[in-house]
C-alpha cells in the first residue's frame, strides 16, 4: 500500500512524534509498504527523513520559545501540506502525532476533508478524549470513577486566593495542576500544601502558557496503571513504577528510569474492572481502532480514570507495545493491526 507517515507536528509532544515515527516507519517498511515520511510544519515540501529523524529524544519537553517558533508559520504550512499532492494517491495516512493537532481531531478533519482514510480515532472522540475537563465530565456521568477536580479559564483567572479557596472545598492539597488539552505531563505540577517553592500561582500560570483552560485536580496517591485497548479488545494491564518522583516526562522517555510491570500483579477482580473500566471509557468516548486508558489504583484498590489517549505513544519506552508483547503480538503486527483496523473504519 502507498502509506504516508505524518510524524512531528507543532505540539509540545513533537520530539515524543518524531521518536514514535521512526519506530513505525521501520515497522511500516518490513511489511512492504510504500512509506512516505511528512511533518506537516514544513508545509508542502518533502523533507529528507534524516532530517525528521536524525536527532535523538530529549529528556525534556520542547521550551516554550521552541514551541512558540515553530508555531509561528505552521498553520499555513499544515493546511497546504494536506492540501497538496503529496497526499495525492494515498491509500492510508498512518498518525505517529501526539498531543494539540495530532489528538484533538484537528489532523482528523483536515484528512476528511481531502478524502484519506487515516490510523485512529475520527473528529469528535479525538476532540472529546483531549479535553480532559469534558472527557472527565462524560466518564463520572457513566459510573467511571476519576479524581475531583475544578477548572479554570485563562481569560477569567485573576484571582490565587479564589482558586486556593475553590481547591480546599473540593480537590484538597496535594493537588494536580495542568493543561486541560495536553499529554506527555507537559506543563503539569504537583502542588504540595505549605511548601514555599511550588506556589500554585506559578503552576497555573505554567499551565497557561499551553492551554486556555486549566484543571486542578485531586492528587491520588497509589500504583499507576494503564490498559490499551485495541480492536475493541482491552489488552493487558500494565503497572508503571518511576525509580523516583513521580511519571514525568523525563521518566516516560527516558531508559531505565521507570519499570514496566506487565501483565501488572493485581488482585484478579482489580485486573477485570480496569479493563473493563478501559473498554467502557473507549466506547463512551467514541474512540476507534485503538487507545490506552490511565488510571491511578488508591491504597483501597478503588481505580481513578486519569484520561484516555487516543493517539499513544510508540517508542522504545511506551506502553502499547509492551502490552501487546505480553499478548504475544510483536511491534510489527500491532502496526499491521492498526493499519488493518483503520481500512476497515
Amino acid at each position: 500500500m502507498n502509506i504516508i507517515l505524518i510524524t512531528g507536528g507543532p505540539s509540545a509532544e513533537r520530539e515524543v512524534s518524531i521518536a514514535s515515527g521512526k519506530s513505525i516507519l521501520k515497522a511500516l517498511r518490513e511489511s512492504g509498504h510504500n512509506v512516505k515520511v511528512i511533518d506537516p510544519v514544513y508545509g508542502d515540501k518533502l523533507v529528507p527523513e534524516e532530517k525528521i529523524f536524525g536527532h535523538k529524544l530529549s529528556k525534556n519537553s520542547p521550551s516554550l520559545n521552541e514551541l512558540k517558533e515553530i508555531n509561528i508559520t505552521s498553520g499555513r504550512n499544515i493546511l497546504e501540506c494536506i492540501n497538496s499532492d503529496l497526499f495525492d494517491n494515498t491509500d492510508l495516512v498512518f498518525l505517529g502525532l501526539h498531543g494539540k493537532f495530532g489528538e484533538d481531531g484537528k489532523i482528523q478533519s483536515l484528512l476528511e476533508f481531502r478524502g484519506i482514510k487515516y490510523t485512529g480515532s475520527g473528529v469528535l472522540a479525538s476532540a472529546l478524549a483531549m479535553d480532559k475537563d469534558i472527557s472527565k465530565k462524560i466518564l463520572s456521568s457513566a459510573g467511571i470513577k476519576t479524581p475531583e477536580w475544578i477548572s479554570l479559564r485563562k481569560s477569567g483567572y485573576n484571582d490565587p486566593a479564589e482558586t486556593d479557596r475553590l481547591i480546599k472545598d473540593s480537590t484538597g492539597y496535594p493537588c494536580v495542576v495542568k493543561p486541560n488539552d495536553e499529554g506527555s505531563t507537559v506543563g503539569l505540577t504537583i502542588v504540595q500544601p505549605d511548601v514555599e517553592d511550588i506556589q500554585l500561582n506559578e503552576s497555573v500560570k505554567l499551565a497557561f502558557e499551553y492551554s486556555e483552560k486549566v484543571l486542578i485536580e485531586q492528587y491520588i496517591k497509589g500504583r499507576e496503571i494503564t490498559v490499551p485497548v485495541i480492536g475493541g479488545e482491552a489488552y493487558p494491564v500494565i503497572e508503571i513504577k518511576p525509580k523516583d518522583g513521580f511519571y514525568d516526562y523525563e521518566h516516560k522517555y527516558t531508559k531505565g528510569m521507570t519499570e514496566y510491570i506487565c501483565p501488572a500483579v493485581l488482585p484478579e477482580e482489580v485486573t477485570q474492572k480496569a479493563r473493563e473500566y478501559a473498554l467502557a471509557a473507549h466506547n463512551l468516548l467514541g474512540c476507534s481502532v485503538y487507545s490506552r486508558i490511565d488510571f491511578m489504583l488508591d491504597d483501597k484498590n478503588e481505580l481513578n480514570c486519569l484520561e484516555v489517549n487516543t493517539l499513544p505513544g510508540m517508542t522504545d519506552t511506551s506502553l502499547v507495545p509492551k502490552s501487546a508483547a505480553a499478548n504475544g503480538m510483536t511491534f510489527r503486527q500491532l502496526i499491521d493491526r492498526i493499519t488493518e483496523l483503520s481500512l476497515q473504519k
